[in-house]
């Protein structure tokens, strides 16, 4: 791992503390045992081979596995604590933090590290066994897991106050194609589905920048850029006091659910599944309030009263 990491024998070396012929050795020792070469030289440095990758894959189990074994033997000894280490999808990171913040409160001595990223990033980690759990919106298919749900997420067309079909109190997609729609990165959950609602209403909309925060896509909406489909929990704040509003279109809001999600391999310690279970049972009371999905013109003249006042 550390030739890999570092790309050559004596940078590993340096960081085992050891000489770059021990590491050598070492691994002329484990070529020898894996029957094939581990490593192949390249401009960059030294490379995992596949063989390499199925050994690191290995080993990155093994230290997971010792790492519980650990946390499992404080548990028997009574030790108040452990770590969690949580994976969190960029759009969750509007109400999961306070929820995790509530766990601390009750839990004082246990270590959160959390990893926030897309969809794609966050799959990712569940896979290699990075996290204990991630809180995600639709659970992956490509591996098994266990998951829980937290509640309901739904997913709205967002557009500013003053945009010229702010008062139909009405709409459907068709009536949206000419829009100019504001998208997330490639490996976002929003943006998938986004494209399966026109894929299903048979439409190709218009897409314009694409846009690799729900923040910037908020602020791009606001000043006019676009119109964008995103999660109701990320604009809640933004809905509630006139700065932007939601289309009334039919067939929305498509509400999904949040979840808690781990590989079903993965064994949760004292701590971890002290999170999860919090998660599953009080984690609903934690989504953001959206005081309204009223129509259009009624957003719009809350903003105006505001502005005025």
């Amino acid at each position: 791992m550390a030739v890999v990491r570092t790309g050559t024998v004596s940078r590993a070396a340096e960081t085992l503390n050891v000489t770059p012929p021990a590491i050598s050795l070492q691994m002329r020792q484990l070529e020898d045992a894996a029957g094939m070469p581990l490593v192949e030289r390249t401009d960059d440095g030294l490379r995992p081979t596949d063989g390499g990758r199925e050994i690191l894959t290995a080993t990155t189990r093994i230290q997971a596995a010792l790492f519980e074994c650990g946390e499992a033997l404080e548990a028997l000894r009574g030790v108040d604590g452990g770590r969690v280490s949580v994976g969190i999808v960029s759009t969750a990171k509007y109400f999961a933090p306070r929820a995790l913040a509530a766990f601390a409160k009750r839990h004082p001595n246990v270590e959160m590290r959390l990893q926030i990223g897309n969809r794609e990033e966050t799959i990712l980690a569940l896979r290699n066994y990075d996290l204990d759990f991630a809180i995600m919106g639709r659970p992956p298919n490509d591996f098994e897991v266990d998951n829980s749900v937290i509640g309901d997420h739904p997913h709205i067309i967002v557009a500013p106050p003053d945009h010229p079909l702010a008062r139909r109190r009405r709409m459907t997609f068709a009536d949206l194609a000419e829009e100019t729609f504001l998208l997330r990165e490639q490996g976002s959950g929003t943006r998938l589905l986004m494209q399966r609602l026109f894929s299903d209403a048979g439409l190709n909309p218009n897409l314009g920048m694409e846009i690799g925060s729900n923040e910037t896509i908020k602020q791009a909406v606001m000043a006019g850029l676009g119109i964008a489909l995103i999660s109701a929990h990320t604009v809640s704040a933004e809905i509630n006091d006139g700065r932007l509003i939601a289309f009334k279109v039919k067939g929305l809001p498509v509400v999904r659910r949040w979840f808690v999600v781990k590989r079903r391999q993965k064994r949760l310690l004292p701590a971890a599944k002290a999170l999860w279970d919090f998660l599953a049972t009080a984690g609903a009371e934690f989504l953001p309030g959206i005081s309204t999905f009223a129509t259009a013109a009624e957003s719009v003249r809350r903003g105006k009263g505001k502005s005025a006042g």
